[in-house]
């Protein structure tokens, strides 16, 4: 077992903390189904308060950071100093809907050498309040849950494998371009998986349960964590053109070695 870096456990009280609350909020979701109030606006309040608890808890533990958040944007960091990359509740539409599969992302991000240029994530935490599970990882550390360490699954063929994404919907995404992907990957696989949470896919794929994932238009504090983590664990995360980049947000595949060239060759072929 391996000791857990101080900032990782930074992250983790943080995280802890805000799914805390989220859980007390989740309990009163369920009411509001049928309230007046609005279910939309008290879900925006729920995210709001936990990012506020990040924001709080984080900024006290590591004064001169920076902030990069889903709800509040960038807040800049001192010089020379890392940032903390936040998405206080992936998940919302399963959250307003009372269904019980959400997380808080959370990663940091260190500048460029020489630069003011943010560049590699080295440490992340992704909290899921409900099941209680903290996936963590450190750059050539290596990905665990809790105190076990993780490794993306060993399959090798696509038609063992079970595959997560995430549907474009009204606003959001290209459903021609999913379309043709799912109609090339559909055929090939064991099943394919739309959970609703980009993190937790990320986080289940670098614990074995998932076999690989694509999805587009995600935004950085979606993939930044899950990233690192698929990383570490063993497997490969790219974009739709095979570039490996430190966040792939706007286009990833990710998926252990075998699979992730043969699940690449699907979507690409898929767009041609």
């Amino acid at each position: 077992m391996a000791a857990v870096p101080a900032i990782v456990r930074v992250m983790e009280k943080a995280a802890r903390k805000a799914g805390g609350r989220l859980r007390r909020d989740f309990n009163e979701v369920e009411h509001l189904q049928v309230s007046r109030k609005g279910p939309a606006d008290f879900v925006s309040k729920a995210d709001r308060a936990a990012e506020r608890i990040l924001w709080d808890e984080l900024k006290v533990a590591r004064p001169g950071w920076g902030f990069l958040m889903e709800e509040a944007g960038e807040l800049p960091a001192d010089e020379g100093m890392p940032r903390f990359i936040i998405d206080p509740l992936d998940g919302t539409s399963n959250f307003l809907h009372g269904i019980p599969h959400f997380a808080i992302s959370i990663a940091v991000q260190e500048r460029k050498l020489g630069s003011d240029e943010w560049g590699e994530v080295t440490s992340c935490v992704i909290y899921q309040p409900i099941t209680d599970e903290t996936f963590w990882a450190e750059k050539t550390r290596g990905a665990w849950l809790h105190d076990g360490r993780l490794r993306v699954s060993g399959r090798r063929h696509l038609s063992e494998a079970l595959i997560a994404t995430g549907t474009p919907f009204q606003g959001h995404g290209d459903f021609s371009e999913w379309s043709r992907i799912f109609g090339a990957v559909g055929p090939e696989v064991a099943g394919i998986r739309r959970f609703g949470a980009a993190s937790l896919d990320l986080a289940w794929l670098a614990a074995g349960r998932f076999d690989g994932f694509w999805e587009s238009g995600l935004n950085p504090w979606d993939t930044a964590a899950g990233c690192l983590l698929v990383r570490e664990a063993g497997g490969f995360v790219t974009d739709y053109r095979g570039r490996s980049e430190q966040i792939c947000d706007a286009q990833v595949i990710a998926a252990n070695d075998p699979l992730h060239s043969r699940l690449h060759k699907l979507v690409a072929n898929a767009l041609k």
